[in-house]
């Protein structure tokens, strides 16, 4: 992993018994990203008053974006219970995007398993949601859509199981792509200068269009942030109140 005055530093692998656990760049990120939300809150916090000001206005108006506009908004009145895990979710992915965009950082949400543990945690909490709200054996039973024909039931049973599993891969799969393409795009453009070996390929095509689509990835991060915490909110409205 590259340093600012350090150069490249070596990370440490963990061992466990027969297994290895490399502390790779992206885990790094993590831990900073943790770091940083951590001294954003004690920042935010701090100070409690009655009327917020500055950084803490700031962080209430993430905080009420998020029970508002997503939890409220998607799941209804047991959304608040959700706030905090949504909240989390929204801003440790907002933070492991921003960190790729800065000199000598990482995506952390550009590596598929990052991405894998998030879907993850989002299927646990879209069936603690329905089973909180309905039981076991509701929820089971909510999974097929009341008043079914009977000799649809068991084609509507795998096809209901297969989207119960094919949405979170969907997140998966979503933030991972969206994450990594724009900085494709952007190697790409610059391994142009090398690859054509002329200045002006860079000083006219690559070096521009690399700034452009770095200025939208900002946009992007913001963006899919959202996206990857709405979905999940929608997807914990759909098991607290199935459609029949």
């Amino acid at each position: 992993m590259e340093v600012p005055f350090f150069g490249e530093v070596h990370l440490p692998v963990l061992h466990l018994g027969p297994y290895t656990l490399p502390i790779t760049k992206h885990v790094v990120m993590m831990w900073v990203a943790c770091l940083l939300i951590g001294t954003l809150l004690w920042l935010a916090t701090r100070r409690r008053q009655l009327a917020p000001r500055g950084f803490q206005n700031l962080m209430e108006m993430i905080v009420v974006f998020v029970r508002d506009e997503l939890a409220r908004r998607n799941i209804g009145p047991q959304g608040d219970r959700f706030v905090s895990y949504l909240l989390s979710t929204f801003v440790f992915i907002l933070v492991c995007n921003l960190l790729g965009l800065m000199p000598y950082g990482s995506t952390a949400t550009g590596n598929i398993g990052v991405t894998a543990g998030l879907a993850g945690l989002a299927f646990i909490m879209i069936q603690v949601a329905g089973i909180r709200e309905h039981g076991l054996a509701g929820h089971v039973k909510n999974l097929v859509p009341h008043g079914m024909p009977l000799w649809l039931l068991p084609i509507m049973i795998v096809v209901e199981i297969t989207g119960m599993f094919a949405k979170p891969f969907a997140l998966c799969i979503r933030l991972f792509a969206n994450m990594t393409g724009g900085h494709v795009v952007i190697l790409a453009l610059i391994s142009l200068v090398f690859i054509l070996r002329s200045i002006w390929v860079g000083a006219i095509l690559s070096v521009p269009f690399a700034l452009f689509i770095n200025g939208i990835e900002i946009l992007v991060a913001f963006l899919q942030a959202y996206i990857f915490t709405m979905l999940t909110s929608l997807f914990i409205g759909m098991s607290v109140h199935p459609a029949h």
